[in-house]
């Protein structure tokens, strides 16, 4: 049960007490001119402790009496008794009630009363956040079963139309010129052109790998998208291109002693 403010509570007794004495006060004057009034105080209670102890609000009360008095009062000119007197007096508990602030009623008259104040919480949301996750299986296994199979086919029929037999066997007095590295390690032998073997083999491939390694805790976008993955996707451009320029530059551009040559003048120094 809502519990009334203690400041609200005393403010309704004071102004039950006023409304009490004001409405005991007009009774009173008015008991000896209106013999009808006289019956519900003769049960052994005052008027103003009935209107306290009922549940009707003493305003209502006293407009009720207000109308009975001005229907007695009627009555008692049309038979020319004493009537005079009542019409003197009764006027009187009227205005007194309609000065007093009813039972009930708050500062200004007002009905509304404040029950309790209650402090806004968090509200609970029911509905699902959608989040940016997949299951393992089967979304993630299936696509990753495709491109398997997928690679295998393209292996498959490589191998078939492509000749790559192999070669003889290896003469350590004969090195053939050029000696080129397999393909993947052809962009380090572009840099041993290039640098001395300390930048070439150590220095520039520490540091791109130690770039590498730190891009994911550089960039923590946790987006898939590419336009919200702009740093990502700028820097691993910038490796590829630059790791197959090298690439390309060692396997099509260059010829006997490592010279550079193009291969529409000279032809391809390059085997699978």
């Amino acid at each position: 049960m809502t519990e009334v403010p203690e400041h609200l509570r005393k403010r309704a007794e004071e102004a039950r007490k006023k409304a009490e004495a004001k409405a005991a006060e007009a009774a009173g004057g008015g008991a000896a001119d209106a013999p009808a009034e006289a019956a519900p105080a003769a049960g052994g209670e005052p008027a103003a402790a009935a209107a306290g102890s009922s549940k009707i609000p003493a305003h209502l009360l006293e407009r009720s009496r207000a109308a009975r008095d001005k229907a007695a009062t009627g009555g008692g000119e049309s038979e020319g008794g004493g009537g005079g007197t009542a019409v003197a007096t009764r006027p009187a508990a009227p205005a007194a009630a309609a000065g007093a602030v009813p039972v009930g009623t708050g500062p200004g008259g007002h009905t509304q009363r404040l029950l309790t104040v209650v402090k806004s919480g968090s509200i609970q949301d029911v509905k699902a956040v959608p989040q940016d996750k997949v299951h393992t299986w089967p979304h993630l296994l299936v696509v990753e079963f495709g491109a398997a199979l997928f690679c295998t086919a393209f292996l498959l029929f490589f191998s078939i139309f492509v000749n790559a037999p192999f070669l003889q066997l290896a003469n350590p007095n004969q090195t053939p010129n050029p000696s080129k590295a397999p393909w993947y390690f052809l962009g380090l032998q572009e840099l041993l052109t290039m640098f001395h073997p300390m930048v070439a083999g150590v220095l520039l491939p520490g540091m791109v790998l130690m770039v590498l390694i730190l891009a994911p805790y550089v960039d923590k976008n946790p987006s898939n998208k590419p336009e919200d993955r702009k740093f990502a996707i700028s820097m691993m451009t910038i490796h590829l291109m630059f790791w197959a320029t090298l690439v390309m530059i060692g396997s099509f551009f260059r010829g006997p002693g490592q010279n550079f040559v193009f291969p529409w003048n000279d032809g391809l120094f390059f085997e699978l």
